[in-house]
């Protein structure tokens, strides 16, 4: 049998009925753009930032434990005192302050936090194929990376205390479960929005952007729950050099699979707005595939007065 008679025949499917025209339209998209290499590059740097971000946290938990037995005790029983690997050296008191460390934890926590913002605008031009001449230029891109940091880090902060409190609430069980996952997924919607509209070029109403933000949020929360999980059925009950690689590659895999929902979420929007289904995954091309390669050329366009044009010739 020939190997393309079942994408031949899932390609007659979607332009008959329509039904799977939408979905394949996103993935059609995402892969036109080659979003799966831009959302290596968000988990790459993200990875950096977490881990400039632990040492961070753990240089200041040894400047503040330093002499200090009552906040030691009350953190050696919170939930910081259980976190995979930094509780086990506070559990020994093996922490201890140092200025350098915290210098270059913030250092390297700028640098990649501003690689992952870079980053991400990077590829919301590239799914909406902005042109290079209309892109920010090196200053404006790197001041909006920082605005970005500041409402990201505010935003990641309040939902992280909402939580907690809720938490402390008087809720157990399912009933705080329950409450957390809807609580959480209504704060992610607003952190969602940010994200999209600090991200996303100006030239992109607001309006466009809902259905991606939605999706995020829903999908963030759902990876929020399953990497609690995995922590508490994995790596907590693993050995200490087992339980560490553990949390590496389930930390970057983790970030991995969210930059590409983030990206899923943004090619969403951009085939919504420009009805770009149905997509054809073989010969001839659609209306959709015209629209979809014409601006995709049009990307790179670099220098004012610069204009590319693609035709298509008919087939014989």
């Amino acid at each position: 049998m020939d190997p393309l008679t079942p994408v031949r025949a899932l390609d007659r499917l979607q332009r008959r009925r329509g039904a799977l025209g939408f979905p394949l339209g996103v993935v059609k998209k995402f892969a036109d753009d080659h979003a799966g290499n831009l959302a290596v590059l968000m988990a790459w740097y993200g990875f950096f930032a977490l881990l400039s971000l632990l040492l961070v946290f753990v240089t200041v938990f040894g400047f503040l434990l330093s002499g200090n037995e009552g906040l030691y005790h009350d953190i050696v029983g919170s939930t910081i005192g259980r976190f995979p690997l930094v509780g086990t050296d506070i559990k020994l008191k093996a922490l201890r302050g140092s200025t350098v460390a915290l210098v270059l934890g913030l250092l390297a926590a700028i640098w990649s936090g501003l690689g992952i913002t870079l980053a991400g605008q990077r590829a919301m031009d590239q799914v909406w194929d902005i042109p290079h001449r209309m892109r920010r230029n090196f200053l404006t891109a790197r001041l909006r990376g920082l605005l970005i940091l500041l409402v990201l880090g505010l935003g990641t902060v309040a939902i992280s205390a909402a939580v907690g409190t809720l938490a402390g609430g008087g809720l157990g069980g399912t009933e705080l479960k329950v409450a957390g996952f809807v609580v959480s997924g209504l704060l992610n919607i607003g952190l969602f929005w940010a994200v999209f509209r600090l991200f996303t070029s100006e030239t992109v109403p607001t309006r466009q952007l809902w259905l991606g933000i939605v999706l995020a949020a829903v999908g963030w929360t759902v990876l929020q729950v399953l990497g609690g999980v995995y922590v508490a059925r994995i790596v907590n009950r693993a050995s200490k050099t087992y339980g560490a690689l553990a949390i590496v590659i389930g930390l970057m895999s983790w970030l991995y699979v969210g930059a590409q929902m983030l990206l899923y979420a943004a090619e969403a929007n951009v085939v919504r707005a420009r009805r770009l289904w149905p997509r054809s995954l073989l010969e001839p091309v659609t209306a959709a595939d015209v629209q979809a390669l014409r601006a995709a050329a049009r990307v790179e366009e670099r220098r004012e007065g610069e204009h590319i044009e693609v035709t298509f010739e008919p087939r014989e």
